[in-house]
């Protein structure tokens, strides 16, 4: 198979090159396979190198609620009242362990994600 592990960014980008020349071989069949392989080492390549970071927990739940066809106004009761949800996400109030449980519950927001701090919007001066 002559396949060796990606250490540099050199062999990253010929492992893609070749994944591209790859891409849509059969599986099992020996394309198939060397194609599995590469990409299990790309992986690991950038997960290393290119970690990714999870998102604000607040462009999250508008992130989910656009998948879902919602809006705010459905977030009332999950959440708290209108009010409430508003000020959550203009980011004027950090959310609640109850309120991460019933986001996770409610709309499959990972956990994880949302107890990570929001960022801090900052208002410019008029």
């Amino acid at each position: 198979m002559g396949i060796k592990p990606i250490k540099t960014d050199q062999d990253h980008d010929k492992a893609l090159r070749e994944v591209e020349q790859l891409w849509g071989a059969l599986p099992r069949t020996p394309k198939g396979d060397r194609l599995d392989v590469l990409l299990t080492l790309v992986e690991a390549y950038e997960r290393t190198h290119f970690p990714i970071d999870r998102p604000d927990p607040i462009d999250a739940i508008r992130f989910r609620l656009e998948q879902e066809g919602l809006g705010p106004r459905d977030l009332i009761g999950v959440i708290g009242s209108r009010t409430r949800v508003y000020e959550v996400l203009r980011g004027a109030r950090p959310l609640t362990l109850l309120m991460i449980r019933r986001l996770n519950e409610q709309f499959g927001i990972p956990a994880e994600v949302l107890i990570r701090q929001a960022a801090r919007k900052t208002r410019k001066a008029a």
